[in-house]
């Protein structure tokens, strides 16, 4: 039934000004804003929709993977922007990039306390 629709994801946030504010320019994306809510514009063409919710509640699981070719760069621009990672766990080493098994991965929060991270490709 669905197999040709162009199905796209969304999650919300408390503060659509802030969010377009992080995403736009502390993430450098592309962000839309219609009726209220966000378009983040990815690779790929499919939107990433981006709700305000009054009552929001931060997802505790990652929403959002950003793949990336070299983590620890990409993890020290992002700590340059501002971006505090998560620590979870002891496999992860200064900046805050699990090396333990599996792929290389750093967890971090939008302002709404959603679950964003970047993986290495």
């Amino acid at each position: 039934m669905f197999k040709d629709t162009k199905a796209f994801s969304g999650f919300s946030v408390d503060d659509i000004a802030t969010a377009k504010e992080f995403y736009g320019n502390t993430l450098g994306l592309t962000v839309g804003e219609e009726n209220g809510m966000l378009q983040l514009r990815i690779s790929g063409g499919i939107p990433i929709l981006v709700y305000p919710k009054q009552d929001h509640v931060p997802a505790e699981y990652t929403v959002l993977n950003f793949p990336v070719e070299d983590i620890t760069s990409t993890a020290r621009e992002l700590t340059d922007r501002g971006v505090t990672f998560e620590r979870y766990n002891d496999d992860q080493d200064e900046l805050g990039v699990y090396r333990g098994v599996g792929p290389l991965i750093a967890w971090f929060k939008d302002p709404a306390g959603n679950v964003l991270s970047i993986i290495q490709e």
